[in-house]
């Protein structure tokens, strides 16, 4: 008996070690397996972000050919060295694209960024067809306010005038990744309009759960007598900001009638905080001045709010920035700063 427990002590010994020897050698090797798997992994996590980063970056493929908002059909075989912008927000834009080295003119009514005080003038309203002529730019944006007869001499001198017109702020984002596509920008173009998306969301998520009867009547006037109505953005601003603009019966920007506005009695009113009259009134003073308005819910509760007229006026990358002043100034306890 004590022969075969001296016998089974040896070989469960035996076993034991075999068994830990076999647990070693696995362990080490699963160590240097897992050690080597571990940097097989961080090599090819490297190697696939880099590869997932290429694979995230847009790239125009040029010859390109597109329309621009009035259906006028263009072909670029590579991405425009050489801009020239005649209008503001289409200036915004291409500075908010990284293109601001490829800006060879501006309109005379640009004044943001900074950089652009640097930048020759084209003219104003009046485009300066020679000095256009003269930046020698292989592509000119232009927004409506350009007469036909301008763009008719620029395209006539074989200049490549592509025009927007967005009515939305929806038009607007696409607007903006049409130029990133042309340039070669479709990257910075997708940031541009991802924030402007976010900033978008941010408002109608605050005033999604306004009820029909908590929504505010809003009234804006951007000069003396004049006010937009429906099939402009910034009738969609007010609209998207949980308001009723009460102009929306007409269409565009139109002169108000005054008795109609008392009428529809609006219980905020938004104005351009930089127009004074010739004199030196501002828009608030003339609103508050007229006869009858002093009945005017907005007027007597005092919410008359100044707004910076070229975050809502330019249909460039700010234009939602502008909404988001629209929204704290017509339900400023939804919309935080």
């Amino acid at each position: 008996m004590k022969k075969w427990t001296k016998v089974w002590g040896i070989w469960l010994l035996a076993l034991l070690l075999l068994v830990t020897a076999g647990c070693g050698a696995n362990g080490t090797n699963s160590t240097a397996d897992n050690s080597n798997n571990a940097g097989q992994t961080q090599e090819q996590q490297q190697t696939n972000g880099a590869n997932a980063t290429k694979q995230d970056e847009l790239h125009t493929t040029y010859p390109l050919t597109v329309k621009d908002a009035y259906g006028t059909e263009f072909t670029f075989d590579s991405a425009p060295q050489r801009i020239v912008s005649l209008a503001p927000s289409e200036t915004e834009g291409l500075f908010a694209l990284g293109l601001d080295e490829q800006i060879v003119g501006v309109s005379d009514n640009d004044d943001y960024p900074e950089a652009v005080k640097e930048k020759p003038k084209m003219g104003g309203f009046q485009v300066n067809v020679e000095a256009v002529v003269a930046a020698q730019p292989d592509l000119v944006l232009a927004g409506s306010l350009i007469g036909e007869d301008t763009v008719k001499s620029l395209t006539d001198l074989g200049m490549k005038v592509y025009r927007s017109n967005p009515k939305t702020i929806d038009g607007v984002i696409e607007n903006i990744k049409s130029v990133g596509e042309i340039t070669d920008h479709q990257n910075e173009a997708k940031e541009v309009t991802e924030q402007m998306q976010a900033e978008l969301d941010t408002v109608t998520e605050a005033v999604k759960s306004l009820s029909a009867d908590q929504k505010k009547k809003v009234y804006i006037e951007f000069s003396p007598g004049w006010t937009v109505g429906k099939g402009e953005f910034m009738d969609e601003m007010i609209t998207l900001a949980g308001g009723e603009n009460v102009a929306s019966d007409i269409t565009g920007w139109s002169e108000i009638n005054e008795e109609n506005i008392i009428k529809a009695n609006p219980d905020v009113i938004l104005y351009a905080k930089s127009v004074i009259d010739e004199n030196n009134h501002t828009l608030a003073e003339i609103i508050k001045g007229r006869g009858g308005w002093d009945q005017i819910t907005a007027v007597k509760e005092e919410r008359i709010v100044g707004m910076d007229d070229n975050l809502l006026s330019r249909p460039g990358p700010r234009v939602t920035q502008g909404l988001i002043e629209v929204a704290k100034a017509i339900y400023p306890d939804l919309i935080q700063p």
